[in-house]
């Protein structure tokens, strides 16, 4: 079994019976009765061409070492397979193409400022070319239990339907962690500093497969413990046939009308132990903040380095998330995604903890001003006084918070000065709201949602009077305010109010009516409204809304500028859900969760889906994005979503869905992204997007163990051949 890297050594080699030297000339090119090509000092461009003739809608990727940190940058030729790879920094590149039919073309030196005309080699035979494939068309081949094996007649737990083993073979656990298909995990590792071992079949392997490393308790609990075991043989199954032959049932379609003017350009940073959860360019409510400035990036449990971008310069740089606690204990353990133990060793690592973390910065947001603030760790779990049983605080004395595991930093760019905000409640993600007040609302708190007025901190420094929190309390006797209430545990009383415990795991201000949205983990999964009111602590009432047929497994969401809450799900679905088409009463003793489906629209995402299981898409997405401020081109609103299988995200816009590919390296998988517009008249060049590569394990996408995680920026030129 080849390597990755060694995989695709092996495919370019492939074609050396195509191999022609690309054949550098003038400033123009014309092939055939093609326009030429017109460059800038700063660009290189030119056509591609195969035996079959001119190549549309291929990538064409240069890549250079020459800068302090390695950067490529990727564009689609045109129906006449021009191509301009534009803005490129003064160095050495390595120039290539690739695309589907395809396997890569031998690599040509060049330099900006000059035309290269480059030969595509076709793919010898399909094997071949579906190495090149995204993720999600070796992923769909996984067989699905039949319908007969649900129902506790089998392995599965009779609690587990399908929806719910879908959900957590999806965005709930495996591809909430990891890209599954792409060729690390279609085949099982070989040629690794530690192999697995030798096993009796393909089940056994991946029983022991996912016991690796420090996410092994997590995995292996999930599978053995809340699936019944029964996911091995499915998976042992889909590496058997693969092994044997067997290729996708779908082929991708090469990029059509705007995904042919997408512009990619990447930058290592982070080191090869560290994966990156997540990084922020900007306040998404004033997408001009940090204009052309640094972003900063959030390693989550693997590491307290948080590394630092400067797509200008193209250095990075890093510094350390201290805590106030010294002696708080790390943020690795049973129950967390990374543990502070291994189950088995790693086939890349062996026996070494590559992860070692107590900041455990989470998800990170710009404020106005500039400041960045971080979902980190300030200390150990023991909550301060005034949030606890018998303080006088206003949230506390309705509910008080004994311990909490993750609260807010505050790092200022322009002071260096890096600020703990210790709160009651624990913290996952952020978003600043559209009030006076700045106030930074936050997920991740289980029973309660937590806030700071951050203008109040800023004017006071009094941090407890800053913080609030509330119970999530739905208005079941209907009467418009917050009265006593029934616990979780106890039957609905028409005659009070019902407390649920429905987690935010997303967070969402509205900008029309200030209420507060998040998303909700679980099977089928929900959203709810929480309208603070005058006094939030004392006068929160939620809503409460699940997600109906045909989707489910809610994950990561985001709010338009009208209010529509937009969610990825698991059943493969883009979802939407807008409170005003809701025709039946919002509260009172019937609005327990299934009393508006009529507000729920459902969009499915591209990609081939799993067989026998009616029409779906294995498209596993993590989080969706608003795109409020049209920071990236394609107009305001535009929901857009991780596309964690496509290797890309996908943008939905007027009813099509749109994907901004990362062709390499091959195995991109992201987990949240961000919007910036570093000159609002700059055209094209002023706007982007910006995420980075999220998978927990960076060494499993193509270039192998010692790879690096990886920046990206998304452009969107008017055409392929714009400068």
């Amino acid at each position: 079994m080849m390597t990755t890297r060694a995989l695709y050594l092996g495919m370019s080699a492939i074609g050396m019976s195509f191999f022609l030297f690309a054949s550098p000339v003038g400033l123009t090119a014309q092939q055939g009765a093609a326009t030429a090509v017109r460059i800038d000092n700063d660009d290189i461009g030119g056509v591609v061409t195969s035996a079959k003739g001119s190549e549309a809608g291929v990538w064409v990727i240069a890549e250079t070492t020459d800068l302090p940190t390695r950067l490529a940058k990727m564009v689609v030729t045109d129906d006449q397979g021009r191509y301009v790879l534009p803005d490129l920094p003064k160095a050495s590149y390595n120039i290539w193409v690739r695309g589907y039919g395809l396997v890569d073309s031998p690599k040509v030196k060049a330099v900006p400022g000059k035309i290269v005309n480059l030969k595509a080699v076709v793919a010898p035979n399909e094997a071949a070319a579906a190495q090149f494939y995204p993720a999600i068309y070796w992923y769909s081949m996984l067989k699905i239990p039949e319908a007969s094996e649900f129902g506790g007649k089998g392995k599965i737990p009779a609690k587990v339907p399908l929806g719910r083993w879908l959900t957590e073979i999806k965005n709930r656990s495996c591809v909430g962690c990891h890209q599954m298909g792409q060729l690390s995990t279609r085949t099982f590792p070989k040629n690794v500093p530690f192999p697995l071992g030798k096993f009796a079949n393909s089940e056994e392997a991946w029983l022991r497969r996912v016991q690796s490393g420090q996410s092994g308790e997590r995995m292996f609990n999930t599978l053995v413990k809340d699936l019944g075991a029964a996911p091995f043989r499915y998976f042992g199954d889909w590496t058997d046939r693969i092994v044997k032959g067997e290729l996708p049932h779908a082929k991708p379609a090469r990029p059509e009308g705007v995904e042919r003017n997408i512009v990619v350009t990447t930058w290592e940073w982070a080191d090869p132990k560290t994966y990156l959860h997540d990084l922020i360019a900007s306040d998404r409510r004033y997408p001009t903040v940090n204009a052309g400035g640094l972003l900063y990036g959030s390693a989550e449990y693997s590491s307290d380095v948080i590394p630092v971008l400067d797509p200008v310069k193209h250095t990075v740089s890093s510094f350390t998330a201290p805590v106030r606690d010294e002696n708080a204990p790390e943020a690795l353990g049973p129950g967390h995604a990374a543990s502070d133990r291994l189950m088995q060793p790693s086939p890349y690592w062996g026996a070494e903890k590559i992860w070692s973390n107590k900041s455990n910065n989470h998800n990170a947001m710009f404020d106005k001003k500039g400041r960045v603030w971080f979902a980190a760790r300030v200390r150990g779990p023991k909550n301060p006084a005034f949030c606890a049983k018998g303080s006088d605080h206003p949230s506390a004395r309705l509910f008080p918070l004994q311990q909490t595991h993750r609260q807010l930093t505050m790092f200022d760019p322009k002071t260096s000065e890096y600020t703990y905000v210790d709160t009651c409640f624990q913290t996952h993600h952020l978003q600043f709201g559209y009030d006076a007040n700045d106030t930074l609302w936050t997920s991740g708190g289980g029973p309660v949602v937590g806030w700071i007025n951050t203008k109040m901190l800023d004017e006071t420094g009094d941090l407890a009077k800053s913080q609030g929190w509330t119970a999530l309390i739905l208005d079941t006797n209907g009467n418009g305010k917050r009265d006593a209430y029934a616990e979780p545990n106890q039957p609905v009383d028409p005659t009070k109010d019902k407390r649920i415990v429905s987690g935010f795991y997303a967070v969402m201000p509205s900008p029309v009516d200030g209420s507060i949205w998040g998303s909700t983990f679980g099977y089928p999964g929900s959203i709810v409204r929480l309208v603070p009111g005058a006094n939030p602590p004392e006068t929160a009432l939620a809503e409460i809304y699940n997600v109906p047929p045909p989707g489910f497994g809610a994950r990561g969401a985001d709010i338009d500028k009208k209010g529509v809450v937009w969610v990825s799900l698991a059943s493969g679905h883009l979802g939407s859900f807008d409170r005003r088409k809701c025709k039946g009463p919002l509260n009172g003793p019937k609005a327990t969760g299934n009393h508006c489906p009529e507000g729920w629209s459902f969009y499915q995402y591209p990609g081939p889906g799993f067989q026998g299981i009616g029409a779906n898409s294995a498209e596993s997405s993590y989080y969706t994005w608003i795109d409020q401020h049209n920071t990236f081109g394609l107009g305001e609103d535009v929901p857009m979503s991780t596309g964690n299988l496509n290797d890309g995200l996908i943008a939905l816009k007027d009813g099509k869905m749109i994907i901004l590919r990362v062709p390499y390296p091959l195995g991109f998988y992201a987990k949240g992204f961000d919007g910036r517009i570093d000159d609002p008249n700059g055209g094209w060049k002023g706007r982007g997007l910006w995420t980075t590569s999220g998978d927990r394990a960076p060494w499993l996408k193509e270039g192998g163990k010692g790879s690096k995680p990886i920046a990206v920026h998304f452009q969107l030129r008017p055409d392929p051949l714009a400068k």
